[in-house]
């Protein structure tokens, strides 16, 4: 694709060349800083003075003045001009003769005293512009002879010149460039890279001279270009490899050039531009008659037969924008990259992360979103100039301003989509990934608030999930810009998270509890009650909590008393003390109750007045459902199984206040019995159990209770007690209640003869039972009297046995 990269700008024009004679023409040219030297068909050398005039919009222009012209004294045109600034001298070739003219005065250097100044027979001569001689008053000329196959290799000094080596060929050359030791050489059918130290030498690829002209030019150290067969122009480094892909040029191509990064080539009609760096032709420029073009110094310079032109390279940054501009990116990174060895290496970082930076915007123009990501990262790219596109994202307290001369076309976001809704939502989405993957690298340094803040805005409006990661995480976004947004998109728990991320955790709760209340509308979380709930119960601020737990119990007790009973133990953490809390609590029933069984059941603390105060609850609520009518039996039977499970395993509470409370009431025999127990007094708790509840199950199960953590022989009296209870009830009762506490002895016999001592049971038992009755109790207290006898006398016997060991071991 096409790009402005040169101007031809007239040098010299005919008039000034030429006046009145209309049959001179231009047969060569040399440059030399500001000086021009040309060489005419009538055997003269005419010297220019070259200006550079830049106009006041940047045009230059060339103002040439003739300084003198000089006439040669011989009858052919001059063929070849080479200047040596060093020597002042002017290396002249004119027919078939190498000779010295003085660079100022035009005027031909005599021969030295023993040394000659001019060589003859030269078909071509070329200058070495890399010297392996160190003397700087000498310049290394290679020369072809028009009567020998050889290259001869000159030192030109001021006054006289001299044969350093001469080197055979296979062919006659016809044409010759100088690098160091290595000439590249056109012979009559090929090219080659010949090293006239060595004498090694390299054939590259064929060519046929006598159809066309050959080109061999040097364009870099060890490096030339050369005419190809089929219109090729070919780079051959010093070892015969080209590191370059071929620009196709003309196949009448009579000159050519390098201004890097550009080949320019002459034909015929045109000059043609192509790039090295991907081989595609740039520019076309009409040139008609033109049959000489030269580098020098980085100047390019084209005659026709009367005029001189140069060919005025584009400034780089010029061209690039002229790419960027037509949205060629690919094209615009390649010519900056390419370009790099001719900038300076400061001035370069700064242009090539401009231009990644201005191509990441027209691919982000584009759509081209990963593309752009990648410009935009390479670039390092202040983020704010994306985020600035879209309106009201970036802080009001932002003091960011756009990069001047601007990145872009786009005014904003709008002016980008043109109305497109669905393009503007793809570029926040983007930004949404982008922003999400800069904010934690050195991007996002020294703008955290900024992205932050932009990050916010666009969750909030985007309804993205990342919103509450973001600030439930370390953040820097802005409050006072925040806060608004937030509430423009009902986005009021995120928005109690910023206020509880900047320290305000008040207003972080007042807002949260008119969500609740539903005073505000937020379905984010529908749990949010029971978030506020464990907000406070980590909050380490108490007059937070002592302020607020009041909502929360009376919005549900059982989960607001979480506050309390869940409250995480630690250095950090303030305490609660477990008094103030129950006081706090006075007003809600249910939340004290579940606090207290935490205290007691869950945490066991040990203290009576928390135990006691749980007892009296549970007494309490059973003695109120009892009231109740009717009564509903399943809450009362779990009533009073959690007061009997806290009246047998808790030994904390004050039994005589709370034996005192049911000391009246028939309907809780079982817990006064198990509040006697708790006194010990086992009599009176066997009695109700046995005589008023006639509940022989629970009776045996009281007797296991009260003397578990007892010795074998306090088990084995309270035993004996509940067969009393049994047997005086047998003799006092009439009717069918005696068979019953009769039956309820045999089978605590039965069932736990091992506990009983059978002596004394044998004593107790009236002499009427049948011994049948006690069969399973008689066997096994005879196993077990059996088993105690032989126990002891196994006993006895060791303790005899050892006995006489000790007096056996005194003797």
């Amino acid at each position: 694709m096409s790009v402005k990269a040169f101007e031809l700008v007239p040098a010299v024009e005919r008039d000034l060349l030429m006046g009145d004679k209309a049959r001179i023409n231009i047969e060569c040219i040399e440059c030399c800083g500001k000086h021009l030297y040309m060489g005419t068909n009538d055997c003269f050398i005419h010297h220019f003075l070259l200006d550079e005039v830049t106009s006041s919009k940047g045009k230059l222009s060339y103002s040439a003045q003739k300084l003198l012209h000089k006439y040669l004294g011989l009858k052919k045109p001059v063929a070849e001009l080479r200047a040596a600034s060093a020597l002042e001298r002017l290396i002249v070739l004119c027919d078939g003769i190498v000779f010295l003219v003085d660079m100022v005065t035009l005027e031909t250097v005599p021969s030295a005293a023993g040394g000659g100044a001019k060589i003859r027979g030269v078909t071509a001569f070329c200058i070495n512009e890399n010297p392996v001689n160190g003397d700087p008053f000498c310049v290394e000329m290679g020369v072809l002879s028009s009567k020998r196959r050889t290259v001869q290799i000159y030192m030109v000094y001021e006054d006289r010149v001299q044969l350093v080596k001469e080197v055979t060929t296979p062919e006659q050359p016809c044409a010759v460039s100088l690098d160091g030791y290595f000439l590249c050489l056109a012979l009559a059918t090929q090219y080659m890279i010949l090293n006239y130290n060595t004498g090694a030498s390299q054939d590259l690829f064929p060519y046929n001279s006598e159809e066309r002209r050959p080109i061999v030019k040097r364009i870099g150290r060890e490096e030339f270009l050369l005419a190809a067969p089929g219109g090729l122009g070919m780079f051959a480094n010093a070892e015969g490899v080209s590191q370059r892909a071929p620009v196709n040029w003309s196949e009448s191509v009579i000159g050519a050039a390098v201004c890097f990064p550009y080949v320019v080539a002459l034909d015929e009609s045109f000059i043609t531009i192509h790039s090295m760096l991907d081989q595609q032709l740039k520019q076309t420029l009409s040139f008609r008659d033109g049959h000489i073009m030269q580098d020098f110094e980085g100047k390019v310079i084209l005659a026709s037969t009367k005029a001189v032109y140069v060919l005025v390279p584009l400034p780089l940054e010029r061209q690039i924008q002229d790419l960027l501009a037509s949205h060629r990116v690919e094209e615009a990174l390649i010519l900056t990259e390419g370009a790099q060895q001719n900038i300076p290496k400061d001035k370069f970082q700064i242009l090539h992360k401009r231009i990644l930076q201005q191509a990441g915007f027209i691919q982000f123009g584009q759509l081209q979103f990963l593309e752009a990501k990648e410009h935009f990262r390479k670039g390092q790219l202040d983020v704010r100039e994306l985020i600035s596109l879209y309106p009201l994202l970036l802080p009001a307290s932002s003091s960011f301003t756009r990069c001047h001369p601007p990145l872009h076309e786009f005014a904003d976001l709008n002016h980008l989509a043109q109305g497109d809704q669905q393009k503007v939502l793809r570029c926040k989405k983007f930004l949404i990934t982008y922003l999400g993957e800069v904010r934690s690298t050195e991007a996002a340094n020294g703008c955290r608030e900024d992205v932050d803040t932009a990050l916010l805005k666009l969750y909030a409006e985007q309804d993205h999930d990342s919103l509450l990661d973001l600030l439930a995480s370390d953040n820097a976004c802005v409050l006072a810009d925040s806060v608004p947004w937030l509430e423009k998109y009902h986005k009021y728990f995120a928005l109690g998270l910023l206020y509880h991320y900047n320290g305000q955790d008040t207003a972080a709760l007042q807002l949260w509890i008119r969500v609740v209340d539903g005073d505000l509308q937020d379905s984010t979380r529908s749990d949010l009650y029971e978030y506020i709930v464990d907000f406070l119960c980590c909050c380490s601020n108490l007059d937070i909590v002592w302020k607020y737990a009041d909502w929360a119990l009376r919005k549900d007790p059982t989960i607001g008393v979480h506050i309390f009973t869940k409250r995480p133990a630690s250095k950090d953490q303030s305490e609660l003390s477990p008094d103030d809390v129950i006081t706090y609590l006075g007003k809600h029933s249910q939340a004290l109750l579940l606090y207290l069984e935490h205290l007691v059941l869950e945490r066991r603390t040990q203290k009576e007045k928390f135990h006691t105060h749980l007892a009296v609850l549970y007494l309490e609520r059973v003695l109120s459902l009892l009231s109740e009518s009717p009564t509903d039996e399943k809450q009362l039977t779990r009533a009073r199984e959690r007061l009997q499970a806290l009246l047998r395993e808790s030994n904390l509470y004050r039994v005589q206040c709370l034996l005192g409370k049911i000391e009246n009431c028939e309907q809780l025999l079982l817990e006064r019995a198990t509040l006697h127990g708790k006194l010990e007094e086992h009599d009176k708790a066997l009695h109700i159990l046995v005589h008023k509840l006639r509940d022989f199950p629970s009776a045996e199960a009281f007797c296991m209770w009260a003397s578990s953590c007892q010795d074998s022989a306090y088990r084995q009296q309270l035993f004996h007690l509940l067969l009393g209870v049994y047997l005086d009830g047998n003799q006092t009762a009439t009717g069918g209640g005696s068979g019953d506490l009769e039956m309820a002895a045999v089978d605590l016999l039965n069932r736990h003869g091992e506990v009983f001592d059978a002596v004394r049971v044998l004593r107790m038992l009236p002499e009427g039972w049948s011994l049948q009755l006690l069969r399973p109790f008689l066997g096994q207290a005879i196993r077990a009297n059996m088993h105690a006898c032989r126990t002891s006398q196994i006993a006895l016997g060791l303790a005899r046995s050892e006995n006489l060991q000790l007096l056996h071991d005194r003797v």
